[in-house]
């Protein structure tokens, strides 16, 4: 009963997975998802906040610095994961995947990029509530991008959304008090 209830699920998570990358070979869509799953790189995100840090000041200078350790954070629960729960990656598994000719070769539970991402927007969105308009797209095209470029499972994606929201929310009222 309960292997074919996770067997339902995995068949379900593999067509929501092969309708996002089904579109793969679309110049567009193709340029827009390889660029922008950048943004949820260590080094974007890194570069990112740190110019944040550098050139504001008053209250988005302090949520740029509980972004950072958010960020910082983020990463070992990710880590743990990755260990505990050694998933291949959807190119490995599902015949017919589209990717791109160098994919990662780590497991793929959970998306570190929607982690990163989502970790690192979450501060501002909680002090600029305003700002979910701009950062909040930009956070799900990123875990979008990760499906569509054939990495990420969905529910590598909502597992990395989770971490990475839980992160920066528990990060954001821990440290901003302390700022």
């Amino acid at each position: 009963m309960i292997a074919r209830s996770i067997n339902a699920l995995y068949e379900i998570e593999c067509c929501i997975f092969k309708g996002i990358n089904r579109y793969f070979e679309r110049k567009v869509l193709n340029i827009y998802f390889r660029t922008i799953t950048h943004a949820g790189g260590a080094r974007c995100t890194i570069l990112s906040v740190l110019l944040l840090i550098l050139l504001s000041k008053g209250t988005i200078h302090k949520t740029a610095i509980v972004s950072m350790a958010s960020l910082a954070i983020s990463h070992i629960p990710v880590q743990i994961f990755k260990k505990l729960y050694p998933r291949k990656r959807p190119y490995m598994m599902i015949v017919g995947t589209k990717h791109h000719l160098n994919p990662l070769q780590d497991h793929s539970f959970p998306s570190g990029h929607t982690t990163a991402i989502f970790s690192v927007v979450i501060p501002f969105i909680v002090d600029v509530p305003a700002s979910v308009f701009l950062l909040l797209p930009l956070a799900l095209s990123v875990g979008v991008s990760r499906i569509y470029l054939g990495l990420h499972y969905p529910s590598d994606v909502l597992a990395g959304m989770f971490l990475g929201t839980l992160t920066g929310i528990l990060t954001y009222f821990q440290i901003i008090q302390l700022l």
